[in-house]
């Protein structure tokens, strides 16, 4: 399932750490999995785990307690939507709520054309620059007004019909 290429760079991330700590390479060996197979299956953190000497639980922790680490195929674009009490009292609920009425979609569920997920997510750390999103786990939205939301959602529509 996981290929020689993605277990190579395993390979680099635990020659970063001690050879009896290999275990600490966990997170990057998840996110280089996920790059490759575009979510993180039961399989997949087996073959992490039986790769770092860890059981297969303690890779499937790391999995669910983090956000990042999609456990199913997602849309193209991850969107996650801060709804912490700072994001709350500041639009958070609002920006959310607009998003699922444009989308289509409650949180949780992917577009019927697989572009967009909809997630929420706690604290990202930008409390005054609420609400917040956070766009494939890589880009930081902040300020997302209505009309901001709007524009990004067509932003990323007109990306991917060029």
């Amino acid at each position: 399932m996981i290929s020689e290429a993605a277990k190579a760079r395993f390979a680099k991330e635990v020659a970063k750490y001690p050879a009896d700590q290999k275990q600490s390479a966990v997170m990057a060996c998840l996110a280089i999995v996920q790059q490759e197979l575009g979510h993180i299956s039961a399989d997949s953190e087996k073959e992490v785990a039986d790769y770092l000497g860890m059981p297969p639980i303690a890779v499937h922790e790391v999995t669910t307690f983090y956000n990042m680490y999609n456990q199913r195929p997602l849309g193209k674009y991850k969107l996650n939507v801060c709804t912490n009490l700072p994001c709350q009292l500041r639009d958070g609920a609002v920006a959310l709520k607009h998003l699922e009425d444009k989308l289509g979609i409650t949180m949780g569920e992917t577009t019927a054309d697989g572009m967009f997920t909809l997630q929420q997510s706690e604290c990202l750390g930008a409390c005054a620059d609420s609400p917040v999103m956070l766009v494939n786990d890589r880009t930081m939205c902040s300020f997302m007004s209505t009309e901001r939301l709007d524009r990004l959602i067509a932003g990323l529509r007109a990306a991917e019909n060029k």
